[in-house]
């Protein structure tokens, strides 16, 4: 059998290739209904706020590592560094944004399967344009 920690970070790296991918669907499977990030309260303000910074921009990547988990019963706590490099698109296919950080997420255990209830992300290192992830 899986353990928690293992399939807390599956769900971390299918979250990161739902990103890259733009399942939106697949996105908002990983947050509970209620899920708060992106400073955004509940899945589908989180996906129109996910939707406006990467549907307008070209590919990007999400690289994940570094990953802490604790867990405690149905609730767990994951601290992952991150790398996420994006492509600009259209009129700014020549721009890039990457940022480097940390992603602190929340889980619940929901119906077996972790969800994230709330998650922050710390950003230490900005490279390039921001504006990338603006709608085109």
């Amino acid at each position: 059998m899986t353990d928690d920690r293992h399939q807390i970070i599956e769900q971390l790296n299918r979250l990161a290739e739902a990103l890259d991918q733009r399942d939106w669907a697949q996105i908002g499977d990983v947050f509970t209904a209620d899920a708060t990030a992106y400073r955004r309260h509940g899945t589908e303000a989180i996906l129109a706020t996910v939707r406006d910074h990467l549907g307008g921009c070209g590919p990007s990547q999400h690289l994940l590592g570094n990953h802490r988990v604790e867990v405690d019963g149905d609730a767990a706590r994951s601290l992952t560094y991150a790398r996420v490099y994006h492509r600009g698109a259209g009129e700014r296919e020549d721009a890039f944004f990457e940022c480097i950080g940390e992603y602190d997420d929340h889980w619940v255990r929901d119906g077996g399967v972790w969800r994230i209830s709330s998650r922050a992300f710390t950003m230490s290192i900005q490279i390039g344009d921001f504006g990338v992830l603006q709608p085109g």
